[in-house]
C-alpha cells in the first residue's frame, strides 16, 4: 500500500471543548505515539483524512508532515467515529518505520459464488496478520466459489500476499456455508418469530410504563395507580 502524504498541526487545546473547536475548524483531533516517544497531539485535515481512508482502508499508511517540522510515518491504530454524523471524532496513530513489521487487522472479502440453495455466514470479517509497515494489504481474499453446505473456510484458506504472514489461529472460521431453509421450514418458524416479537413489544411497554412512574414519582406527581386509589 502506497503512503498518503498529509499535513498536520500541533494541538495545544485538550479536553472536550478543545476537541469540539478542532472539529468545527474542519480538523480531526489525533495523537501520535510509539517507539517509546512521548505522545504528540496533532490535528489532521478532516476531508483529506476521510478521503484517504475511503480509498485505502483503515490500515492506510500516512506520511505526516507537522507544521513544527516533524515528519513521520504512521498507521491508524484506533479510529473513533460519530455513529450518527459518520464523521471522525478522534484518531490514534502508531509510529512506524520503513522495514519494520507490524501486526494489524485486515478485512477479508469473500470471492466467488457458493452452490445453489446455500447461505453464507461471514464468521470473521477481519484477520490478524503481520506485514512490513509499508506493505500492509488493504484487504485479503477467501474463495467460496462452488462451496456446498457444510463447507467451512478457515484462516488457513485465505490467500496471503507475498511478505504477509498469518498471525491469527489457522483454524479460525472465516466463513461457513449452510443449507438455505426450505419454504416449509420458514413457515414452521413463523409462529415462533411472531410470538417472540409480541413478547418483546410487551416488555417494551412494561418498561415504558415503569419509567413513566419513576419519572412522575421523582417529580412529585401522582402516578395513574395513585390517582385511582385517591379517587
Amino acid at each position: 500500500m502506497s503512503e498518503v502524504k498529509i499535513s498536520a498541526e500541533p494541538r495545544t487545546e485538550f479536553g472536550k471543548g478543545g476537541a469540539r473547536r478542532t472539529r468545527r475548524a474542519g480538523k480531526v483531533p489525533a495523537v501520535l505515539y510509539g517507539h517509546g516517544e512521548k505522545p504528540k497531539h496533532i490535528a489532521l485535515p478532516a476531508r483529506e483524512f476521510a478521503a484517504a481512508i475511503r480509498k485505502g482502508g483503515a490500515n492506510q499508511l500516512f506520511a505526516i508532515e507537522v507544521s513544527d517540522g516533524t515528519q513521520v510515518l504512521a498507521l491508524p491504530k484506533a479510529i473513533q467515529r460519530d455513529p450518527i454524523k459518520d464523521t471522525f471524532e478522534h484518531i490514534d496513530l502508531l509510529l512506524v518505520r520503513r522495514g519494520e513489521k507490524v501486526t494489524v487487522e485486515v478485512p477479508v472479502e469473500l470471492t466467488g459464488a457458493a452452490a445453489q440453495d446455500t447461505l453464507i455466514v461471514h464468521d470473521h470479517a477481519t484477520l490478524t496478520v503481520t506485514a512490513e509497515a509499508t506493505q500492509v494489504p488493504d484487504h485479503l481474499e477467501a474463495s467460496i466459489d462452488g462451496a456446498v453446505a457444510g463447507v467451512q473456510v478457515t484462516a488457513a484458506d485465505v490467500t496471503l500476499p507475498a511478505g504477509v504472514e498469518l498471525a491469527a489461529d489457522p483454524e479460525l472460521p472465516v466463513a461457513t456455508v449452510t443449507a438455505a431453509p426450505t419454504a416449509e421450514q420458514l413457515e414452521a418458524t413463523l409462529p415462533e418469530v411472531e410470538a417472540a416479537a409480541e413478547e418483546a413489544e410487551a416488555e417494551v411497554g412494561e418498561e415504558t410504563t415503569a419509567e413513566g412512574a419513576e419519572a412522575a414519582a421523582a417529580e412529585g406527581e401522582e402516578t395513574p395507580a395513585e390517582a385511582q386509589t385517591q379517587a
